[in-house]
C-alpha cells in the first residue's frame, strides 16, 4: 500500500488536476472563472495544511461524504442507501442540525479539506444545510440530487453560492433513467440542464455504472447531449450491488477497464469538461480510499463510517470533533489492516467483505 505521506501528494496532485480541469471547464464565464481562481488559491493553502499535518502523523483526507438527511421522495431500483436503511419513507430521527452540520463544515476547512459531497436521501430537502455550506466559500460542495426539487429558489441560490455544483443523477436515455428512477423524471433532468444552461450555472451529472449501461454512457451520443446541454462535468459511479439478485449488475474487472479507458478518452476529446470516476484509481493507489485514506462518510445522525457503501460506525461527530473520528478505532484498524487492498470482486471491497468489517467494529466495542 502506498506510505501515507506519498499517498497525501498523489492525493494533493489530485485536487490539483480538479481545481485545473474545473478552471478550464468554466473559463468562458467570467462569474464562475472568479470564483475558480479564488478556490484555487484557498485548495493550494488546504493542500499545504494537509501536508504539515502529515508530516506531523496525522491524515488528513481531501474528500468528506455528508448523506444530510435520511429522507427521499424517489425509490430508485437498486439504492444502496434504501437497501442500508440510510433512507426511509419515515419521518427522519436524531439528524444532525443545520447548527451542527456547521460545526462540521467549519473543522474540516480547518483542517484542509476542499470538497465535501452533499448527499443523502435528497439533500435538497435539507435547505438549512446547504444554504450553511454555501457560506463556506473555501470548499466546493457538490451536491448529488435527483432534481426534482430544483425551483426557482435553487436556481438563485446556485447563482449567488457558485461553491454549490448541483450534480443530477441520470442513467442514459429516458427509457434507462425513468426504468430506474421513475416515469417523468428524465424529462425533469433536461428541463433542468436547459434553465442552469440559460442562466450560466455550471452543473454536473452523476451516472451510475452497470454492465447493462456502461456502452450507452461512455458513447458520444450521450456525452454529446449533455455537453450541448450546458453540462461541465460527469461523474461515474460503479454500480455496487445491494442484493444477491443485482450481483450481475456491477461492473467487472474487464469493465472498470472499459471504464476507465473510455474516461480517458473523453478527456482528450471533450477539453472543456471534467469526467470523474468513483472509486476510479484505487489499484494504482494502494486499495479502496474509504476510511479516511481519502475520503470518509457522515451520515444523516452524525454517525462516522468508512464509506455509504459500509454503514458501520464507531464514533459520532455529535459527540467529538471531526478531528477525533478520523481516528476512530474502526478506521484505525482499517487503515492498518489488509483489508483496503484485498482482492475483490465488483467495486466495493468494504462492501463485499461486509461481514469482516463488522467484525473489526465489534472488536472496538468490547
Amino acid at each position: 500500500m502506498i506510505e501515507s505521506i506519498e499517498l497525501q501528494e498523489y492525493l494533493a496532485r489530485g485536487v490539483e488536476n480538479i481545481v485545473s480541469e474545473s478552471l478550464r471547464a468554466v473559463l468562458k464565464d467570467p462569474k464562475e472563472s472568479a470564483f475558480m481562481l479564488k478556490f484555487a488559491a484557498a485548495a493550494k493553502k488546504a493542500s499545504k495544511r494537509r501536508m504539515e499535518l502529515e508530516k506531523a502523523g496525522e491524515h488528513i483526507p481531501s474528500f468528506l461524504i455528508a448523506s444530510i438527511t435520511s429522507s427521499c421522495n424517489l425509490h430508485c431500483a437498486g439504492c444502496y442507501s434504501r437497501c442500508n436503511e440510510a433512507t426511509v419513507d419515515t419521518e427522519p430521527v436524531k439528524q444532525l442540525t443545520g447548527d451542527e452540520w456547521g460545526k462540521v463544515f467549519r473543522e474540516a476547512r480547518d483542517l484542509g479539506i476542499s470538497y465535501i459531497i452533499l448527499a443523502g436521501g435528497e439533500p435538497t430537502l435539507r435547505s438549512d444545510v446547504i444554504e450553511t455550506a454555501g457560506k463556506m466559500q473555501d470548499i466546493i460542495f457538490p451536491v448529488f440530487t435527483n432534481g426534482t426539487f430544483i425551483g426557482e429558489k435553487s436556481f438563485g441560490m446556485f447563482d449567488e453560492c457558485r461553491n454549490l455544483i448541483p450534480v443530477m443523477s441520470i442513467e442514459g436515455d429516458r427509457n434507462a433513467t425513468d426504468s430506474r428512477r421513475g416515469e417523468g423524471i428524465y424529462d425533469r433532468l433536461i428541463a433542468n440542464m436547459e434553465e442552469f444552461r440559460k442562466r450560466h450555472l455550471i452543473f454536473g451529472a452523476s451516472v451510475t455504472v452497470t454492465t447493462e449501461n456502461i456502452d450507452s454512457v461512455l458513447s458520444d451520443s450521450f456525452i454529446n447531449d449533455l455537453v450541448t446541454r450546458g453540462c461541465k462535468l460527469v461523474i461515474y459511479v460503479e454500480y455496487v450491488p445491494v442484493t444477491e439478485e443485482s450481483a450481475h449488475l456491477a461492473p467487472s474487472d474487464a469493465e472498470r477497464e472499459k471504464l476507465m479507458n473510455g474516461i480517458a478518452k473523453l478527456r482528450r476529446e471533450y477539453t472543456e469538461n471534467m469526467f470523474l470516476a468513483f472509486p476510479g484509481d484505487e489499484k494504482e493507489s494502494g486499495g479502496c480510499f474509504a476510511a479516511g485514506r481519502a475520503f470518509f462518510h457522515i451520515n444523516s445522525q452524525g454517525g462516522a463510517e468508512p464509506c455509504p457503501f459500509s454503514p458501520f460506525s464507531d464514533i459520532n461527530v455529535r459527540d467529538t470533533s471531526l478531528r477525533e473520528a478520523m481516528q476512530s478505532g474502526l478506521f484505525r484498524a482499517l487503515r492498518s489492516g489488509e483489508l483496503l487492498s484485498a482482492e475483490h470482486e465488483g467495486g466495493c471491497v468494504l462492501y463485499e467483505k461486509r461481514d469482516i468489517v463488522h467484525s473489526l467494529l465489534t472488536a472496538q466495542q468490547v
